[in-house]
């Protein structure tokens, strides 16, 4: 076999290849061994018919074509891997000549990956928040836990914010009840802005007994988007009482024995907490700053089906989960159909940007994924997707994804690396070290890529 490459631009080639005809002997054979299964004739064993017999009953073109196809894929990688090309999708091949007994020629036209020249990334610099905690910060942590241990007590008075009330919710369209416009027996604390628009001035003032109407656009369900009268009765008011900020609070709501103990163990955990929000914001800026240094073609197919699979995720699954609609989603958002698909090119650009550069960082500085580091990200992954790490794990195995898994690992040390050679400063002028932070930056490396692009690309690559 030979075969030549000729670049067509800086992410598409087409290879010419050229196949002796005994080469194609194997697959000859298997057609003749295909068909033998497949037809019958008189006078001949089912699977024992001579090759001349089918040539003359079938045809010899039907079994050169399926002896071609059988030996194309084998032909078109042995091409793929003498040229050593990083290819991308499927090609698209025609065959150019086709002499029995003599010669087999072909073209495949398919993207690749474009070559990269990493720059010195040295020079980045980047500000991001510094990490006090004020009083005002751990005041307010303190109330959140204090608001977890409130208690309610039945009061005979009229409703007021912060009340908890019992409900029963009934609503109408067009001055019919809808089937799943009915509820009883609903929880709600006034002023929460929870439920409906303007259940919380419809409440307010009501006693236990009395009735309220309103009018409200349906969040979800069967009439979502429409304006329904909604009438709701109040069976209960409840007060909510708050316990005392004191040495006994602190012993019922932690493992502490003094308030002063609480609020020490708050504010360190808000520091931790801002630590990494000051971590995952020095990455992300880091990555953008990587991303204006490399100039990065993008193969035209390869953003379309990129483009494609994030307009699918977000209408079919996220949108979908919600009960909405592309178009009551923009209503939401405040944006046209436009400005969302010029967001959504940019998104889709950024994310195979930084997977071919940080890939190409992986293979400059010779980063290595271990079976540690794996599962430990695998572990990650499954919290945030709420899967049980043996759900996730089997998940990831079934469809084919481990090795997106281990190229977001392998992304993450490579973004990593760059943080670690860059310059970060804090709002104070801090210079701070972020070395260690691999696990923010596969968090940043996913969340850049969108959670699709390394499934899209496998997806080209089978």
């Amino acid at each position: 076999m030979k075969s030549a490459v000729e670049t067509l631009n800086p992410t598409r080639v087409r290879l010419t290849v050229e196949v002796p005809f005994e080469e194609l002997k194997d697959s000859l054979d298997a057609a003749y061994k295909k068909i033998n299964q497949q037809v019958t004739v008189k006078g001949f064993r089912k699977g024992k018919i001579p090759a001349r017999v089918i040539d003359q009953r079938f045809g010899r073109g039907a079994v050169l074509e399926e002896a071609v196809n059988d030996a194309l894929p084998k032909f078109y990688t042995e091409a793929v891997n003498e040229g050593e090309l990083n290819v991308l999708g499927q090609p698209e091949v025609d065959i150019t000549e086709l002499k029995d007994g003599e010669l087999l020629a072909f073209t495949a036209e398919v993207d690749i990956r474009p070559a990269l020249e990493i720059p010195d990334y040295s020079g980045i610099e980047v500000e991001v928040d510094a990490t006090e905690v004020s009083d005002e910060d751990i005041d307010k942590s303190v109330e959140q836990l204090r608001e977890r241990f409130a208690s309610t007590t039945p009061v005979e008075r009229a409703a007021q914010d912060g009340d908890v009330l019992t409900l029963d919710l009934e609503a109408k369209v067009d001055g019919e009840v809808l089937e799943d416009g009915v509820a009883q027996g609903v929880s709600y604390t006034v002023g929460s802005g929870e439920l409906l628009d303007g259940i919380d001035e419809a409440v307010k003032g009501v006693e236990a007994g009395g009735t309220a109407t309103f009018t409200s656009e349906l969040k979800g369900g069967s009439a979502q988007g429409k304006e329904a009268e909604v009438t709701v009765a109040v069976t209960a008011v409840a007060a909510r009482e708050l316990p005392e900020l004191d040495d006994e609070f602190a012993q019922l709501a932690s493992e502490f024995d003094t308030l002063d103990e609480l609020r020490a163990d708050s504010s360190k955990r808000l520091a931790q907490m801002k630590k990494y929000d000051q971590a995952t914001q020095a990455q992300e800026k880091v990555l953008d700053e990587l991303l204006k240094l490399v100039e990065v073609p993008i193969p035209e197919k390869l953003l379309a089906d990129e483009i494609e699979t994030r307009k699918h995720n977000l209408v079919n699954h996220q949108l979908g989960q919600m009960g909405l609609d592309l178009a009551k989603y923009l209503e939401i958002q405040g944006k046209t159909e436009e400005e969302f698909d010029a967001e959504t090119k940019e998104q889709a650009e950024k994310g195979i940007k930084t997977q071919f550069i940080l890939d190409e960082l992986v293979n400059k500085e010779k980063l290595n994924v271990s079976q540690e580091e794996l599962t430990e990200h695998l572990m990650r992954r499954a919290q945030s997707s709420g899967m049980s790490p043996d759900q996730f794990a089997q998940a990831v195995v079934e469809g084919g994804q481990v090795p997106m898994l281990v190229g977001e690992v392998a992304r993450g040390k490579a973004l990593a690396v760059v943080v670690e050679a860059a310059t970060v400063k804090d709002t104070n002028g801090e210079v701070l070290d972020l070395d260690d932070e691999d696990e923010t930056a596969e968090t940043v490396v996913a969340e850049a890529e969108g959670t699709e692009v390394a499934e899209a690309e496998q997806k080209n690559e089978g």
